[in-house]
């Protein structure tokens, strides 16, 4: 029974470190545990009005983290557990049989998960010695992971608030309605050019989805409102007398129907077409 625990223990430290792979290291992957928090919290903050929604994104990342770092002190606490206190050596003052186990397991796993190592509790067993250093290094890990993600998620997000805004400016610059008096070179790269930042939304979505959950707050730089605009381009862009225009007009109409397959496949889940899906999006980013 004892070793049946430890390997539940083990399972559990495993799972969590084979999420946190998957969320921050695999290509358009995001691990279970991940998934579930992030859509809980965004659930829970949509409830809570306009402060709530702007903090989705920050909470949801908080809430994965804590998480994690919570199911891996568990983990490693059911490991310890069944061992103690016969294959520890406690320091003096601390009677080894008091009823208080399983508060020296986790204040066990605590400790070294956050590489303290205050002394008064030691493994005395062989593989003891060589599991608790282990546990050192994934605290370690841990804490590296949850500082490389943040990193990773906000330029993915300072991409998006730029491409939303460039598109604000172009859209109050009557664009739209310029297309046909512009030189084609130059109408061509402007529709390219949105059609390009478009894509990269996309790769962002796909390689870090919890960006998702991130509101942008002003409504001047929330992409998911400036889509409409974007599919009108488009279909202007189409109706141009010069070939090159019609042609960035049909690939800046691509990219649109890429990305809303995208937020309809992994995040929307309507199987409606891309303007019902573009409209989900947007009222669910609105704050």
């Amino acid at each position: 029974m004892d070793w049946a625990i430890t390997a539940v223990g083990a399972l559990l430290v495993s799972t969590v470190l084979w999420d946190i792979f998957h969320t921050l290291w695999h290509t358009s992957g995001q691990g279970r545990i991940a998934h579930v928090v992030l859509l809980a919290v965004w659930k829970a903050t949509a409830a809570l009005g306009g402060r709530g929604r702007r903090l989705s994104g920050p909470l949801a990342m908080f809430g994965v983290i804590g998480t994690w770092g919570a199911l891996v002190v568990l983990g490693w606490a059911l490991i310890y557990y069944p061992h103690m206190p016969d294959s520890f050596s406690y320091e003096v003052g601390l009677d080894p049989d008091r009823p208080a186990q399983v508060l020296d397991a986790l204040y066990m796993s605590l400790v070294t998960l956050a590489t303290l190592g205050y002394g008064d509790i030691v493994p005395t067993a062989e593989w003891l010695r060589i599991v608790t250093p282990i546990q050192a290094l994934v605290g370690f890990a841990l804490l590296t992971a949850a500082v490389s993600w943040v990193l990773q998620v906000y330029p993915a997000l300072s991409r998006r608030r730029v491409l939303a805004l460039r598109l604000e400016m172009l859209a109050a610059g009557g664009l739209a309605d310029s297309l046909n008096e512009m030189h084609a070179c130059t109408a061509a790269r402007v529709l390219d050019e949105i059609a390009g930042g478009l894509a990269q939304v996309r790769i962002d979505l796909d390689q870090y989805a919890e960006t998702y959950y991130f509101r942008d707050g002003g409504a001047q730089s929330t992409l998911a409102t400036k889509l409409d605009f974007v599919a009108s381009l488009a279909r202007e862009a189409q109706r141009a007398e010069l070939a090159d225009v019609r042609i960035s007009g049909r690939v800046l109409e691509d990219a649109l129907d890429r990305l809303a397959d995208l937020i309809d496949h992994r995040f929307v889940q309507s199987g409606a077409d891309t303007a019902a899906v573009l409209d989900i999006y947007a009222a669910q980013q609105r704050v």
